[in-house]
């Protein structure tokens, strides 16, 4: 007789996580617009307190990569440029976890985010546009993933997750506001403490 160890965590349990994503980045516009998406990455560090074998509650910290491809900028001189713009954010979303499926693999999170701009700047010409972009990035994160444990207390997991934002990037705006918006797929592992 065999004995199933089920996936599920009990009630006051933590558990802590390391990631790395693929990322595609892009803004866009309140009218459902956007521009070209960006290939970049993300490194996220994470942990969630289970309130039940159901649910928790999950913070991350998220080097996030932002920005869009195929921009415009303008030099001293009046010339216009191609270029991509690279944004750089330290993003902290707090989200509701429901992990689900017979051994609880699955999880499903939403919740919102404030990201902190470290560095923005365009491909073409290296300039440093901090001055002109907002510092702080607010939205709402979610996501979807699957867990599976490896060891006694280590599971590898894979996640899929997507950031909307809310505010404008840029500090002054003419026209359409622009949003920041992500997708990424994330792998990593969790230990449970």
């Amino acid at each position: 007789m065999g004995l199933i160890k089920v996936n599920a965590q009990s009630k006051g349990d933590v558990e802590l996580g390391l990631g790395l994503g693929l990322s595609l980045a892009t803004v866009s516009t309140s009218n459902g617009e956007s521009t070209s998406s960006r290939v970049t990455y993300n490194a996220v560090a994470s942990g969630e307190y289970y309130f039940s074998d159901r649910w928790g509650v999950k913070a991350k910290l998220t080097y996030d990569n932002k920005g869009w491809k195929d921009g415009f900028i303008i030099d001293q001189d009046f010339n216009s440029f191609t270029t991509d713009f690279e944004l750089s954010y330290i993003t902290l979303p707090v989200m509701a976890n429901w992990h689900f499926g017979s051994q609880r693999n699955w999880y499903l999170n939403f919740g919102p985010y404030v990201g902190f701009l470290t560095t923005a700047e365009d491909s073409e010409l290296g300039m440093d546009l901090t001055e002109v972009f907002n510092t702080t990035d607010v939205g709402l994160a979610y996501g979807v993933g699957y867990k599976f444990r490896v060891a006694d207390n280590i599971k590898l997991f894979a996640e899929v997750d997507g950031q909307s934002g809310f505010v404008s990037v840029f500090k002054k705006t003419e026209g359409e506001t622009l949003r920041n918006s992500r997708a990424s797929l994330n792998f990593g592992v969790l230990f449970d403490l």
